[in-house]
């Protein structure tokens, strides 16, 4: 058994694409052997005890979710070991504000020459970065709101479905899953 992050893409709690944290955690206690169900903020961030593998209880939640609340979207897991890895390999440690630097995490192995063709539509002072599985970027001074990094650009490049978090959202992540 492994604490872990499940971690949703593209969810709210209101408006399109709602999944009701409360309701997702009640539904996940009621229909999966997952264990210890817990919530961090209200974006996506589920922390529970996986007992199975990991990439079929991420199926298996994406289709509950599908199912409940007519949201499709990805579910990325990353264990304690792999969270706390990607944060010590952060690539851009020189950071100073942790809501300008992301990790994405990929559910796969990205296409080739995605991070080539993502370095073409880089603005001033953004930076990126891949590891494994996991795509650093680092919006600079302009932040998320400035980025031709769209969630479009990004998918198409990529060719594998991810979902990002803040260094801030990271760290916690990390101490959630201890």
């Amino acid at each position: 058994m492994r604490r872990c992050a499940l971690l949703l893409r593209a969810v709210n709690v209101s408006g399109r694409n709602r999944v009701p944290m409360a309701e997702l955690r009640t539904l996940l206690a009621e229909r999966t052997a997952l264990e210890r169900i817990t919530t961090y903020i209200a974006s996506g961030n589920v922390i529970a005890d996986v007992t199975g593998d990991p990439a079929a209880t991420a199926e298996q939640v994406r289709g509950l979710i599908r199912e409940a609340f007519d949201v499709d979207t990805p579910v990325i897991v990353r264990s304690h070991d792999a969270l706390e890895r990607a944060l010590a390999e952060n690539p851009f440690p020189d950071v100073q504000v942790d809501s300008a630097l992301h990790v994405m995490f990929l559910a796969g192995e990205p296409a080739p020459g995605a991070t080539d063709a993502l370095r073409t539509r880089l603005r001033p002072g953004e930076r990126i970065a891949l590891i494994g599985h996991d795509l650093w970027i680092d919006y600079g001074d302009g932040g998320v709101a400035g980025t031709k990094l769209t969630r479009a650009v990004l998918d198409r490049a990529l060719g594998v479905a991810g979902t990002a978090r803040n260094l801030l959202t990271l760290r916690r992540l990390v101490e959630l899953t201890a």
